[in-house]
């Protein structure tokens, strides 16, 4: 659950905790060390937080053998982490929401300039929560390409991957570049056809 290279959303306490509760709901045999990899913590911190999980009543160490251990959650162990999981997804959402909203108002100075018909470049993650901010708008997405050739003919979220050099024949008045990696790349490659076809390229 827990990103540990996050630069401008860091993981909170609680963030940790939760990650913690998680991941022994799905497996209580793991090991410290693999709660630390999980949680972005030291083993030492682990270990700090499974005895303060134990004297809260919320798990409770089941020997396995020599001198290992399980970490059972307890009844108000489980309690406690479906409730931080359910605060936790709300903010996710808040999130993802508040993300799409920025993107359509960033794409909104198109639509004032009357421009309907773009193409999205790079199938990613980016790309996914462009196309649902999209599907509120007027624009239509003439093709989704990416310079990946093993994504060719894949389908991503209803959309066929295809290669960027159906632009050479596809009329559009704008080019979104739909992934936040390479985008100074992708403009240098669109920006020969820009010059000829007059199409817009537009960064996030």
């Amino acid at each position: 659950m827990i990103i540990n290279d996050r630069e401008y959303i860091k993981p909170s306490k609680q963030a940790r905790i939760l990650s913690i509760l998680d991941a022994l709901a799905i497996d209580c045999n793991r090991s410290q060390h693999e709660l630390g990899q999980s949680s972005g913590l030291s083993r030492a911190m682990v270990n700090q937080y499974l005895r303060s999980f134990q004297e809260q009543g919320l798990l409770c160490y089941q020997p396995t053998s020599g001198k290992s251990f399980s970490y059972v959650l307890t009844e108000e162990g489980e309690a406690l982490r479906r409730k931080m999981f359910a605060r936790h997804c709300s903010e996710l959402v808040r999130l993802y929401s508040a993300l799409k909203q920025s993107i359509l108002d960033k794409v909104q100075r198109l639509s004032r300039r009357g421009v309907r018909k773009v193409v999205l470049f790079g199938a990613s993650e980016t790309c996914e929560v462009v196309l649902s901010a999209l599907r509120q708008s007027s624009f239509e997405v003439a093709a989704l390409v990416d310079n990946d050739q093993e994504k060719h003919g894949k389908i991503f979220q209803g959309q066929v991957i295809a290669s960027p050099r159906i632009l050479e024949d596809l009329p559009c008045q704008a080019v979104i570049i739909t992934t936040y990696g390479h985008q100074d790349d992708i403009r240098r490659q669109l920006a020969p056809l820009a010059q000829l076809t007059g199409m817009e390229i537009v960064t996030l």
